[in-house]
């Protein structure tokens, strides 16, 4: 996997030497980066030679001086340059085993690799690092590290990941805390198997790696129609009040916010989200923990600015997951009190996946089509956020593209980059 371009920052350095999407860096001085890592530290110098291989096949080699600290300005396709460190494990709820076949082939690449968990925030379970690994992170220290614990109890641990190797998950946390690497943690519920008194017990061996473990995120399982068996079960209202309830407990006696539930227990069990500072940094919201409390908050800078009416009438439809729908409803309840503005809100039920699986970064090109087409003469201007569609692309989980699905509905489609701010929608919105 080479350092391959994918875009380039107007007026950067890489922007006025003409490097483009596609060009391969291939040597930095002369060394090959294995990583955005390497990258990032043989960049910081004021003169450095780049080897670049372009898209129609030439090599150049381009001498550059610069302020030490300044960026080149490139963003590349991946964060990784050699071969993605795979995932060695079978856990039982593995959502990429709940895949159907036909879907582009990087969904079905199962990574474990701790250099995206630093640089990208993706969880790792710590059962697959090599000796050489191990020395690398040793002298870099990286953190935060995103780690998968789900629980602490060595049986059951290998039970769930399907692998002996992640019986020493203490023994790994011990690692990282005598490096002082701060780490956050994640818990994927499955009722029956890790909850009750196995929390209880992960939770406490977590707290005592406290110096270095910043928080605990517990998710519920997500279970997908292609399932088949019956080891796992769905996270129910009754379950998760039991969850919220429990891991209130816990933050109570421990005298601070360690433990955070995701934002889809609370909306499950019908309860109110926490307030603002409950969250303390927002840490997990790419585990969807406090997304919608950012979001409703994030919402409060703008409402006071908001016009009475608009010169001209103007409709929108908000699509999304049923997670945040509730939350969107109410922005768009306070959007359609000024005059001349209708906001709709639209849930999507996910026929691909299944009734169960509410995210909105996995609603499908077709999961659209299949919630909109039948209504789609009482829509205008539909918004959607960029979670839906693949990285630096316009396409979906499932193959369709943002133009397969605006070509077969024949509206407008906006779409909005940050999913925790309102600026851009309303932006969009008013002007």
């Amino acid at each position: 996997m080479p350092a391959v371009v994918n875009s380039v920052i107007t007026d950067s350095i890489a922007y006025h030497l003409n490097i483009m999407q596609g060009d391969e860096l291939l040597f930095i001085n002369e060394l090959c980066p294995k990583d955005l890592i390497d990258y990032k530290f043989l960049i910081t110098s004021e003169e450095i030679s780049l080897h670049i291989k372009r898209v129609g096949g030439d090599e150049e080699i381009i001498d550059i001086e610069k302020d030490i600290d300044e960026d080149l300005g490139i963003n590349f396709e991946s964060a990784v340059f050699d071969k993605v460190i795979p995932c060695t494990n079978k856990c039982i709820f593995c959502f990429v085993d709940q895949q159907p076949n036909g879907l582009r082939k990087s969904l079905y690449i199962k990574d474990d690799d701790w250099r995206l968990s630093y640089l990208q925030g993706t969880y790792i379970t710590l059962t697959n690092l090599s000796k050489i690994q191990k020395e690398r992170i040793e002298m870099l220290r990286p953190g935060p590290l995103y780690v998968s614990v789900h629980t602490t109890n060595p049986d059951l641990r290998a039970f769930m990941l399907k692998n002996d190797k992640a019986k020493n998950i203490m023994d790994m946390l011990k690692w990282l805390n005598e490096l002082e690497i701060p780490v956050h943690t994640q818990i994927v519920l499955c009722p029956g198997v890790n909850d009750g008194d196995e929390l209880d017990r992960t939770l406490n061996d977590l707290y005592s790696f406290k110096s270095n473990i910043l928080s605990i995120a517990v998710v519920p399982v997500g279970i997908t129609k292609y399932r088949n068996d019956e080891l796992l079960s769905r996270v129910t209202k009754e379950v998760s009040e039991k969850v919220i309830e429990q891991i209130s407990r816990f933050n109570k006696k421990t005298g601070y916010n360690l433990v955070y539930p995701s934002d889809e227990f609370y909306i499950q069990a019908g309860y109110e989200l926490p307030k603002t500072k409950f969250y303390g940094d927002f840490g997990q919201l790419d585990d969807g923990v406090g997304t919608c409390r950012l979001l409703l908050d994030d919402f409060k800078k703008f409402k006071l600015n908001l016009p009475n009416s608009l010169s001209n009438p103007k409709e929108f439809t908000l699509v999304t997951g049923k997670i945040a729908a509730q939350s969107l409803q109410s922005i768009a309840n306070e959007l359609n009190k000024i005059h001349n503005l209708k906001v709709n809100v639209v849930p999507i039920t996910s026929k691909f996946w299944g009734d169960d699986v509410t995210v909105t970064g996995l609603i499908t090109g077709q999961d659209l089509l299949d919630n909109l087409l039948p209504v789609k003469d009482n829509l205008k201007n539909i918004i959607i956020p960029s979670v839906m569609l693949r990285k630096f692309s316009n396409e979906f989980l499932d193959g369709l593209t943002l133009q397969d699905v605006k070509d077969k509905l024949s509206i407008n489609i906006h779409v909005i980059d940050n999913y925790y701010s309102n600026e851009e929608l309303i932006n969009l919105i008013l002007s």
